[in-house]
């Protein structure tokens, strides 16, 4: 017995392993649940008690051989860069594309960015919010078709926590935790019990701006998006402020842009009217400034809001909301 433990040893140590299946019968012949090192321990329990002296550190040197043998086997194959199979291994290795920023997040920073340089500050918030901060504090009415079920996802069976339909519920949260100035933006993504079409979504992002203080008119209303403009859509671009209704601002105004693929000449986009709509804008309501604790008699300010989805339609001339959240790669590998 202590002859074949000796071949054994002498095996494995001039064991050597070119392809994985080698490695493989090594590991079965001397390390697996069936292996020959093991029938040798079972013999070694009926040999005479005089041969177990010399017989035993034979054995248990025979065992840690095969253990670090078969590493060495595994790491020197893994070096070498040899696999099994028909696999031509000198071959250069599959090309891996980089990725690239999806369009909506290319657009929110862009306009981040803009907005930014103007002296806003990013703030965010909860997508789920209760009632308060994302209807009553912002003038809407009790009866206002925006609570109904057919607009707003309802969180709880109560209609008190629900998924915010709009980045106002951050401006909420903000005049109430921090006192005028107040400078800032509000990226996010909101939701709303719509059906899903080219042109509308159940989600979709928006980028909400706030900005209160003494003495904020109109005007800097008007000056600020005349700069946004500008900067995202190109230096001939104009602006104009069409009478609108918001529940949270008076006086409210629909913000259009001209037509930047036509040039205010006509086309498919504008549909012929040289103009296209970005979002909504206003003076905060007064019954807002309350709400959250701020006075409107010495206070006032203005908001505005605009669609990233929109935005980046318009831009990239995209004619499918939908595109933006199938993922096909098709479409985003484009930006």
């Amino acid at each position: 017995m202590l002859d074949q433990v000796k071949s054994f040893i002498s095996e494995i140590e001039n064991a050597v392993a070119k392809t994985e299946q080698e490695v493989e019968d090594f590991r079965l012949k001397f390390i697996g649940r069936n292996n020959v090192i093991n029938d040798l321990f079972e013999t070694f329990k009926t040999v005479p008690k005089e041969q177990k002296k010399e017989l035993g550190p034979a054995l248990n040197k025979l065992k840690g051989l095969a253990q670090s043998k078969l590493k060495e086997l595994s790491t020197s194959l893994q070096s070498t860069g040899i696999s099994t199979g028909d696999v031509d291994v000198t071959l250069p290795g599959a090309y891996n594309t980089e990725g690239s920023i999806h369009p909506i997040s290319q657009t929110r920073s862009r306009i981040i960015e803009i907005f930014e340089r103007q002296g806003f500050n990013v703030e965010e918030g909860p997508e789920i919010d209760n009632d308060w901060n994302n209807f009553t504090a912002l003038n809407f009415p009790e009866n206002h078709p925006a609570r109904e079920m057919q607009d707003t996802y309802f969180v709880t069976k109560t209609p008190d926590v629900l998924l915010r339909t709009h980045t106002s519920n951050v401006q909420v949260r903000l005049m109430n935790k921090k006192k005028p100035p107040i400078r800032s933006i509000m990226p996010g993504r909101v939701y709303r019990n719509e059906a899903i079409s080219a042109r509308a979504h159940c989600f979709f992002h928006q980028v909400e701006g706030l900005v209160v203080g003494e003495n904020v008119s109109f005007r800097d209303l008007k000056n600020t998006l005349y700069h946004f403009a500008k900067e995202m859509f190109g230096k001939e671009t104009k602006i104009r402020l069409r009478p609108s209704y918001f529940p949270f601002t008076e006086p409210s105004a629909e913000i259009d842009i001209s037509c930047f693929i036509c040039g205010g000449k006509g086309c498919k986009v504008c549909k012929g009217t040289g103009w296209v709509e970005i979002g909504g804008s206003g003076m905060v309501d007064p019954n807002v400034l309350k709400n959250c604790n701020i006075d409107p008699t010495k206070y006032s300010g203005f908001a505005f809001g605009m669609g990233v989805e929109r935005i980046t339609m318009l831009k990239y001339q995209i004619d499918d909301l939908r595109l933006f959240s199938e993922n096909d790669i098709r479409f985003l590998k484009q930006f």
